[in-house]
C-alpha cells in the first residue's frame, strides 16, 4: 500500500484541499457534495498561499450524500458528514454515516466498522474515496428488510410527521464559531435542510419534519445569545412521505453561507448577495419580513 512519507503541516493542509477538490469533481451538484464551513475552507486556502498554519482555527467539515440502491425498486440516500482534523491525513478524518433508513444500533455498528476498515487500511493515507467507497459496497447491508419494503412504498423507516415546518430564524449576531458547528451539526443530526449565515447579524433557516424543527429551535435557544427569535414560520401539510417532503424543501441540504463583508469589523455580510440566495430558492418575500425593507 502507498503511504505518504511524514508530512509537514502545510503538506498535509495542501493534501486536505487537493482531496477536496477532487470530490468536488467527482461529484458537482450541490446535492452530492456540500462544504458546511466556508469560511474554514477560506482559512485552509489563506494558509496554504501563505505558507503557515497560524491563523487556522476551524476544521473543514463537509457532507457527501449518496443514492445507494438497496433492492430492485428501492433507493436510499446515505449521508457522509465528515470533518477533517488539522493533522489528516496523518490521522483518520471524522466520519458519521446517516440515513433515515438506519435505526440508532444499525448506524452505530455502520459507523463503527467504517472506523475500522479505515484504521486498519488508510491510516496516513487520504481516504475520503475509499470511505465512500466502502459505504456504497456495504451500507445497504445494515438496512432491516422491512424498512427497505418501507423505501418501495415512498416512506421512511422513521414516520414522519405530516408538516413540514420552515423557521426562519434571527440574531442579534452569530460569531461564536462553537454556536456555529453546533447549529450545523444539529441540523445534520435532525436531517434538516436550510442555511446559516454568520456575522451581524446572524440567520438561520431550519426545514423538515415539524418535530425536528422544534427540536432544533429548543436546542438553539438555549445557548446563550444577546437576542435569538423565531422571526417567521411556515407549516405546510404534505402526505407524509419522504418524496413529497423533498418536493415541499426549498434548499437541497445545510449549509452555512457566507458572503462579501463589510463594516469596520468586516462582521455584515452583503445583504444583497443574501436577498439574491433567497430569491434564487423562492423565498425572496422573506427578505422584507426579516430586515423591513425589499431586496434588491
Amino acid at each position: 500500500m502507498l503511504r505518504y512519507p511524514k508530512m509537514s503541516s502545510i503538506e498535509q493542509a495542501e493534501a486536505q484541499l487537493s482531496e477536496l477538490e477532487l470530490l468536488a469533481s467527482m461529484f458537482p451538484s450541490e446535492e452530492e457534495f456540500m462544504v458546511n464551513d466556508q469560511l474554514a475552507l477560506a482559512e485552509l486556502k489563506d494558509c496554504i498561499a501563505k505558507k503557515t498554519m497560524q491563523g487556522r482555527s476551524s476544521k473543514v467539515y463537509f457532507t457527501l450524500n449518496l443514492n445507494l440502491d438497496v433492492s430492485e425498486e428501492a433507493t436510499v440516500m446515505f449521508s457522509l458528514a465528515c470533518v477533517l482534523p488539522f493533522k489528516y491525513p496523518a490521522v483518520l478524518p471524522e466520519i458519521t454515516v446517516r440515513s433515515t433508513f438506519l435505526n440508532r444500533s444499525q448506524q452505530t455498528q455502520l459507523n463503527t466498522d467504517l472506523n475500522a476498515y479505515l484504521q486498519k487500511n488508510y491510516c496516513g493515507d487520504v481516504c475520503i474515496l475509499n470511505a465512500t467507497e466502502w459505504v456504497r459496497e456495504h451500507a445497504s447491508g445494515y438496512i432491516s428488510r422491512d424498512a427497505t419494503s418501507s423505501a418501495t412504498t415512498g416512506s421512511t423507516a422513521q414516520s414522519l410527521d405530516p408538516i413540514l415546518t420552515r423557521l426562519w430564524i434571527y440574531s442579534h449576531h452569530i460569531y461564536n464559531k462553537y454556536k456555529r458547528k453546533d447549529i450545523l451539526e444539529w441540523a445534520k443530526e435532525l436531517s434538516l435542510s436550510g442555511f446559516s449565515m454568520p456575522g451581524k447579524p446572524g440567520v438561520v433557516c431550519v426545514e423538515g419534519p415539524q418535530s425536528a424543527c422544534e427540536e432544533f429551535w429548543s436546542r438553539l435557544k438555549k445557548l446563550n445569545w444577546k437576542r435569538i427569535l423565531i422571526r417567521h414560520r411556515e407549516d405546510i401539510p404534505f402526505d407524509g412521505t419522504s418524496d413529497e417532503l423533498e418536493r415541499q424543501k426549498k434548499f437541497p441540504s445545510f449549509e452555512e453561507k457566507v458572503f462579501t463583508t463589510h463594516g469596520a469589523r468586516g462582521n455584515h455580510m452583503d445583504f444583497g448577495q443574501l436577498y439574491q440566495f433567497l430569491n434564487a430558492r423562492g423565498c425572496g418575500d422573506v427578505f422584507q419580513m426579516f430586515f423591513g425593507v425589499e431586496g434588491q
